[in-house]
């Protein structure tokens, strides 16, 4: 019996900010983004949409392309790392959108024996989730499970990490019936704890507020969307941690290079290029090339055969990327959509071929895993349009995108969204005090 993927569905915020634009108002020259990076388009979330939209949109589409029937689904998990709340998961406010939505079909309350809850490790937390439910239809080959992946990447105005925000979300039904990619139980791991990214709570003292309650206590913790970070270490805790997880997926299968078995390279892509950038070291160390600078890891980069080897195994899962920006715990499972896309397009033929992932979340963890496409991928995929789909945005200006990030607005930008949206927020009852609510689809 075999156990991986059967469905894919995915969510991409309508609105855009071209990366151009950003880069004209920030004074960088737009070359270095888009031909050094990588980075075209940035998606960026509306008023009304969160993490929770965006994984509802995405739940929702699976369930509707592919035909499903909610009640065989034994479990809904969710990677994110931008959660609405401590302590009620994201998951179970996707899981009440999509079920109010599926009332008049399947009556109410269709996730009731759902198991719902929320996994977090940065953007490898959906890895996890992957990890953890295949492990469960293992065990139970007659269930089926929904791993979501949804984020948004949001960082402060002006920062290094500004130009690679993005956001959206990737749904994908496991089950013992892998129509899209059978994935084997092999997974290399790698962790160790740092502080290259992360989102602590911040610390204020009272006085240092205006007009703070008297209620509040002297020091006050405050929780928000753009992280700590420090994007060189980050990107070295990224390499350090691939080679490690890398290097342990060749000694549990016994591979002497697996990477040149895979069709496509499927990395975590905090940027496009990125996969393509790390991967050097271990490409290096598989070919016995040595280097000792960073300009001589930048002459492997540029060699032929690097470039043959990119331009074959890796350029084709970074194109959604391009349009998106980071999807954070997404983007990995967007860049295999991407890959699969182009290769449904031009008529590929992916079948019984291998494809590897290289996941990775700060903190830090990696996980190397492989997986096989099956024989009926393209009938999965022909519901995607993901490309198409990137073309129908809304595009917005640098005015509109600096008041959304700074939540200046309180209306739409976006008059002809029809999907899940937030409605309010509780602030009047004490007992649901924070309280968010949202409405259907149309």
């Amino acid at each position: 019996m075999t156990f991986g993927i059967e469905a894919a569905g995915y969510y991409v915020p309508s609105l855009y900010l071209e990366i151009k634009d950003l880069a004209e108002k920030r004074g960088i020259e737009s070359a270095k983004l888009e031909k050094g990076l990588g980075l075209h388009k940035m998606g960026f979330p509306d008023v009304h949409e969160d993490a929770a939209t965006f994984a509802a949109e995405a739940l929702l589409k699976l369930i509707k392309d592919y035909d499903l029937d909610p009640k065989d689904i034994a479990r809904i998990y969710l990677g994110t790392e931008s959660a609405l709340d401590a302590a009620k998961p994201t998951a179970s406010y996707a899981m009440q959108m999509v079920e109010k939505q599926l009332e008049k079909e399947f009556g109410e309350r269709c996730f009731r024996n759902c198991d719902v809850v929320d996994m977090t490790f940065a953007c490898i937390g959906a890895v996890d989730a992957l990890h953890n439910s295949l492990d469960f239809v293992r065990v139970n080959p007659d269930k089926k499970a929904v791993v979501i992946a949804s984020d948004y990447a949001k960082y402060e105005l002006a920062s290094s990490g500004e130009y690679t925000q993005g956001g959206g979300a990737v749904a994908l039904l496991v089950s013992s019936k892998p129509d899209l990619l059978e994935i084997e139980n092999n997974w290399g791991v790698a962790t160790e704890s740092v502080f290259d990214f992360f989102k602590p709570r911040r610390h204020y003292h009272k006085e240092d507020l205006n007009a703070a309650p008297d209620t509040f206590p002297d020091k006050i913790e405050v929780f928000t969307d753009e992280p700590v970070f420090d994007g060189q270490y980050s990107n070295q805790c990224y390499q350090d941690r691939i080679r490690e997880a890398y290097q342990h997926y060749k000694e549990i299968t016994g591979k002497d290079k697996p990477y040149e078995d895979w069709r496509y390279l499927i990395f975590h892509l905090p940027y496009a290029f990125h996969g393509k950038r790390v991967f050097t070291e271990i490409y290096s160390l598989e070919n016995g090339i040595s280097y000792q600078t960073p300009e001589e890891q930048k002459a492997v980069a540029k060699s032929e055969n690097y470039l043959g080897f990119i331009n074959e195994k890796i350029e084709k899962s970074q194109r959604a990327s391009s349009e998106i920006g980071n999807m954070y715990t997404a983007s990995i499972f967007m860049a295999l959509l991407s890959a699969l896309q182009v290769s449904f397009n031009e008529n590929e033929e992916l079948d019984g071929q291998e494809i590897g992932f290289l996941g990775y979340g700060s903190g830090s963890k990696s996980k190397v895993f492989a997986g096989k496409v099956s024989k009926d991928w393209k009938t999965v995929v022909s519901k995607w349009n993901l490309f198409e789909n990137l073309k129908n945005r809304t595009a917005i200006d640098f005015e509109t995108y600096e008041k959304l990030h700074r939540k200046q607005l309180n209306q739409s930008v976006n008059k002809d969204y029809s999907g899940f949206g937030l409605v309010s927020v509780e602030s009047g009852n004490p007992v649901l005090n924070g309280a968010r609510y949202y409405h259907s689809q149309d």
